[in-house]
């Protein structure tokens, strides 16, 4: 320390010309030589520096000792020495045996250089001390900072007399770095005639383990106020600072382990707070089963042999972890007998020292783990399991090798408690897990495994799960064939997350495609959807509970978006139930977000929703997707549209490439929600391949249908369609003019499939009936369904529809 660090302390206190200070490398070189050793043996430090230390003795040491004093971490007694001028001298030393940072050794030597100044009465400084402080370790330094007088405690803790260290200081006595801080506060103290206090820790030489001490600095005074030395006493804090530091693992663990629902990340925030302040080494093994959960330890009475364990986490000192015998994510067989099992199948806690025969036999039989303790010089290992409602999870190993104590039954104590917190956050995250594995399955069985099959759109999706923490929600898509070569456009979002919303989630689904299939306009199917939300929402109240503690359930609620799309007059009709308007992005690129009046959320019952029509260009692109995509906590709700409108707008070699575009730009990390995208581009069906007629109300006008009929499929090269188009067309034009209003229409559209339409004004829907065998009629419309691929009737807002496909064959 500089002298100037304290204002006022003169440069003779800490004049290093009253002990000699030399250091000594592994190889014997004098490597460091101060003002001191140059007093005692004449020597300058451009003379003996780089020079054989064994050239200053009188007497050369045999290979015997030497080999014994390289092995001790320190050494003290009287040498003889050899002056530059030749005369011999007996020298009192203390050697240090340091421990370089590039892991080199070195000796500190050091030696009190007596008579040089004349001594204070020790007795007085030493009666000063007893009277003026309370302590139990004591000692007196002087106004140079060099030890006068200590008690039998300091002299039994540093394992030296009061001739040993007389005339040394601190720094000199016990070689650490606490030993400078304690200096410093000395210096403060004989400047300000102040007491000081700190907190030191380290080893004792005269005992292997660490200690904390609470010292105690007191300016010693004579009569007339003046400083004349400075007492020390210093009280064995060891046990409170480890309680203290074992309360603050424990607080650390509680803040640390657990922050999400993954098994893998728990186990391995428990291995995180235990090194490197509790161990130098952690590995965390679970039971594996072969669906990738974890099952409960077998019960006890199950025959004895190994017990596989899967190797979720661990952690160590070094870097790497090379102490790690199993790699994360392998499962290793741990023999009957050995600690892990041991404490897997008692159930408790056990603690070992490497001698042990446990450990022994051991790491007889697994030559990996004992060359690792070999290798690393492994001590003390403590083996306790993971168990939480009454279920074992595993066993987490905690191991010493760096931190010279052994683990202890405190240690022991404060290790049961970390895993038994780690244990109950693996198994709500275990639990999770599978609750959320059976929620997803169950959604992804309920959404559309495959896109199906028309002509009016091009499409692509995406389906994200939400992250862990959220679970899994109730969002959903369809497209949907509907009549006339239309195409029917679904995203869905239930309200909530976990398996109900995912059941829910299918109820839906099923009762939109149910409402689909009878050709309901938007605003009207989602009418009917409405009052099925709402009457879910009742049978949930109204229903029992049968397990308290099973999830809750609450109001049913969800948004919807249902659109139509017409390929043949290129019109969209949509309307929404308190969801997302969709983004419309124009053959030209440009990209809006539409503005459509948005009807209530599903389940508030009796408001009305709205549909909307809009003329869409061929090649137009229909953006539909849930809120999940657009909503986050880190960006406003505009700004989410405006990169969502970006993105879209992006040309891209394909729609599939677009919908991971949309994803990468709104959603770089894991969603918080579920996320839905659908993406239609619009196709047109051309004029050429679209007949319409309008029918008289006679039946003479029967034949001349047929005709126009038959001669349409002539131009489009459908000959072999001939026979049962002019049957179908007979049978619905007939039943038009007999039952039905003016006008009557006929239309055929050529798509994949061939699609016949008659359509009048009355809005009485016709159905089969079964005739009997001298009826002359009532087996119309049974031919048209025995006769062509599927048929039916819609409702339209002049009247309705009669319609049927018939299947063509695939063109080569």
């Amino acid at each position: 320390m500089a002298t100037d660090e304290v204002p006022g302390v003169s440069a003779y206190v800490v004049d290093e010309t009253l002990s000699a200070n030399v250091t000594v490398d592994g190889h014997g070189l004098v490597t460091g030589w101060n003002a001191g050793a140059e007093r005692l043996l004449g020597y300058s430090p451009t003379q003996i520096v780089g020079q054989p230390a064994a050239g200053l003795l009188v007497e050369e040491i045999n290979e015997p000792v030497l080999r014994s004093l390289t092995q001790l971490p320190r050494w003290n007694g009287r040498i003889a020495l050899r002056h530059r001028d030749g005369h011999r001298l007996e020298a009192k030393v203390l050697a240090h045996r340091r421990a370089l940072a590039d892991g080199q050794r070195e000796w500190f030597l050091v030696s009190a250089l007596r008579g040089l100044r004349p001594p204070p009465d020790d007795s007085t400084l030493m009666s000063w001390d007893h009277e003026q402080v309370a302590g139990c370790h004591m000692a007196v330094y002087d106004t140079g900072l060099r030890m006068r007088l200590a008690n039998k405690a300091t002299h039994r803790d540093v394992a030296l007399t009061d001739d040993d260290v007389r005339g040394l200081r601190a720094s000199e006595i016990v070689d650490h770095p606490s030993m400078d801080r304690m200096e410093r506060s000395m210096l403060r103290a004989l400047e300000t005639g102040e007491p000081q206090t700190l907190e030191i820790f380290g080893s004792t030489p005269s005992e292997g383990h660490e200690h904390a001490w609470s010292v105690v600095l007191t300016p010693l005074k004579d009569e007339g106020g003046h400083v004349q030395g400075v007492g020390v006493a210093m009280h064995d804090m060891t046990e409170q600072h480890w309680a203290r530091k074992r309360l603050m693992l424990l607080a650390e663990a509680s803040r640390r382990i657990g922050s999400t629902l993954d098994v893998t990340r728990t186990a391995q925030e428990l291995a995180d707070v235990a090194v490197p302040e509790f161990a130098d080494f952690v590995s965390v093994d679970l039971l594996p089963s072969l669906d990738g959960t974890y099952e409960p330890l077998p019960e006890t009475g199950t025959p004895p042999g190994p017990v596989p364990l899967l190797r979720v986490a661990h952690r160590s000192v070094n870097p790497g972890t090379p102490e790690g015998v199993v790699a994360p994510g392998q499962v290793d067989s741990y023999p009957e007998g050995s600690p892990p099992v041991e404490s897997l199948r008692s159930g408790r806690a056990l603690l070992h020292e490497a001698s042990d025969p446990a450990i022994t036999e051991w790491t007889t039989r697994d030559r990996g783990r004992a060359a690792r303790v070999r290798d690393f010089g492994m001590h003390s290992v403590m083996t306790v399991p993971l168990t939480a409602r009454g279920t074992t999870l595993g066993v987490v190993v905690f191991i010493r090798h760096q931190h010279p104590e052994v683990f202890r039954e405190d240690d022991l104590l404060l290790a049961e408690e970390l895993a038994a917190r780690a244990a109950v956050c693996i198994d709500n995250a275990r639990r999770y897990t599978r609750q959320r594995a059976t929620a997803v399955a169950l959604q992804r069985s309920l959404l559309p495994q495959a896109l199906p099959t028309q002509a009016a759109v091009d499409v692509a999706s995406r389906y994200l799960p939400a992250g862990a923490r959220a679970g899994v929600g109730g969002d959903w898509f369809d497209i949907i064939p509907l009549s006339g070569a239309r195409v029917a456009l679904v995203v869905g979002d239930v309200v909530g997350h976990g398996i109900h919303a995912s059941a829910t989630m299918g109820r839906l689904r099923t009762a939109v495609l149910t409402l689909a299939d009878i050709d309901l306009p938007p605003d009207e199917l989602l009418t009917h959807l409405d009052d099925v939300v709402a009457r879910l929402s009742t049978e949930e109240k109204d229903a029992p509970q049968p397990d308290p503690v099973a999830e809750t359930t609450g109001d049913v609620g969800a948004t919807c978006l249902y659109a139509v799309y017409d390929p043949v007059s290129r019109h969209c009709t949509i309307a929404l139930a308190g969801h997302p308007a969709p983004v419309l992005v124009t053959p030209d690129g440009t990209a809006t977000l539409l503005d459509l009046p948005i009807g209530p959320p599903l389940g508030l019952g009796g408001l009305p929703f709205e549909s909307t029509d809009i003329e869409l260009p061929e090649g137009s692109l229909l953006a539909l997707y849930s809120d999940g995509l657009i909503e986050s906590r880190k960006r406003d709700i505009d700004v989410s549209m405006s990169l969502l409108c970006q993105a879209l707008a992006q040309p891209s070699s394909s729609l599939d490439n677009l919908c991971a575009a949309v994803l990468v730009a709104l959603l770089p990390d894991r969603p918080s929600d579920d996320v839905a995208l659908l993406l239609a581009r619009t196709k047109a069906l051309d004029s050429d391949w679209v007949a319409t007629w309008e029918i008289p109300a006679d039946p003479a006008a029967v034949a001349q249908a047929r005709k126009g009929a038959i001669a349409q499929l002539e131009v489009w090269g459908l000959d072999d369609a001939c026979f049962v188009t002019e049957l179908v067309v007979s049978e619905l034009v007939t039943n038009a003019i007999r039952y039905g209003a003016p006008p009557i229409r006929l239309r055929l559209i050529h798509d994949r499939n061939l699609i016949c339409e008659v359509s009048d004004a009355s809005g009485t829907a016709p159905h089969m009936r079964r005739a009997r065998t001298f009826d002359e009629g009532g087996r119309g419309l049974l031919l048209v369904a025995q006769l062509t691929a599927t048929w039916g009737t819609r409702q339209t807002t002049e009247g309705k529809t009669i319609w049927s496909e018939q299947t063509l064959p695939v063109s080569p």
